[in-house]
């Protein structure tokens, strides 16, 4: 088994000289400016060390990452009375489905598709005014990271909401059941801002690594959430982490994983680190495609996945 610095060193070269990058998500017209040979890649280990290759520490759009991070606090919040309102189960459609909400009432299948994160936006709303729960949402993540220069890019939060008519369409959909308590607008205005999360691949590992560590951040030992909660949320990452994809990323790499279209990919290897990784083309999913590939190199490289011995 190669050191991991070694590892996270040729996997970043190899990705630099592919060619077959994927395609950029140009449906968000900011996504679609940014230079798709870009790759970045880090890892946080339990044990406390930094490792980076690449473009780690060039920031990007985090977009649907965020949703881990939305979903830990709203179950902060509201605990298991979450599940009343989204499901847990992979959807198989794409990530802004509105079919499966017509044959289940409203209630979208996880928190990590499109509707179920508008719906753990609206959690987040309760008392709240927008700009007070985006405010909420990103000191979380800079608390998780660590870092205060984390910010929200307004840029492509105004890009998302400026063409986000499906998303419009899926928040009045579950209005009409009863599942948005908030005006559709409101929630909107939360989701489309957290997804606009500017983060580098060394601050998107930082701040997942409570979820490697049993839930406490290892380098202060804190608790953020309960070890089975950390799992819980593993869990959803495994099975529901890539929208349409999830099966096969869990078939190739073997650890829990969240995807976004900005070319972005937060992974956990239990009790081991947390990785980050970034290519901004996209597979036919709406996932990196070299970011998937080289998150597979890795877990290979190294015998990482929540099934080995």
């Amino acid at each position: 088994m190669p050191e991991l610095e070694h590892a996270l060193a040729d996997v970043a070269a190899e990705m630099a000289e592919r060619s077959d990058r994927g395609d950029v998500a140009t449906y968000i017209p900011q996504l679609g400016k940014v230079d798709p040979k870009r790759f970045g890649i880090a890892a946080v280990t339990n044990d406390g060390r930094v490792l980076v290759a690449g473009d780690a520490d060039q920031a990007f759009s985090i977009q649907s990452i965020s949703k881990v991070f939305t979903l830990t606090l709203a179950l902060g919040n509201v605990g298991d009375a979450l599940w009343q309102r989204v499901g847990r189960e992979p959807s198989g459609n794409p990530f802004n489905s509105i079919v499966q909400l017509e044959h289940e009432n409203g209630i979208p299948r996880n928190p990590f598709i499109n509707a179920g994160a508008i719906v753990v936006s609206d959690i987040l709303l309760a008392g709240h005014q927008p700009r007070e729960a985006i405010g909420e949402i990103l000191r979380f993540i800079q608390f998780l990271a660590d870092d205060e220069t984390i910010i929200i890019d307004r840029e492509v939060a105004a890009s998302e909401r400026a063409t986000g008519y499906r998303n419009f369409a899926l928040a009045n959909y579950m209005k009409s059941f009863g599942n948005l308590h908030h005006a559709p607008e409101l929630a909107l205005g939360v989701y489309f801002h957290h997804c606009a999360i500017a983060m580098s691949c060394r601050q998107l590992a930082l701040a997942g690594r409570f979820l490697a560590n049993g839930g406490k951040n290892p380098a202060t030992g804190h608790s953020v959430v309960s070890a089975e909660r950390a799992r819980r949320i593993g869990a959803m990452m495994l099975t529901c982490g890539h929208y349409d994809g999830s099966g096969d990323f869990a078939f190739r790499v073997g650890i829990p994983g969240k995807s976004g279209v900005g070319g972005g990919i937060l992974g956990i290897v239990p009790g081991v680190a947390s990785l980050a990784v970034w290519s901004p083309g996209l597979n036919a999913n709406g996932n990196s495609k070299l970011g998937s590939i080289a998150l597979e190199k890795l877990a290979r490289m190294m015998n990482w996945s929540i099934f080995a011995p």
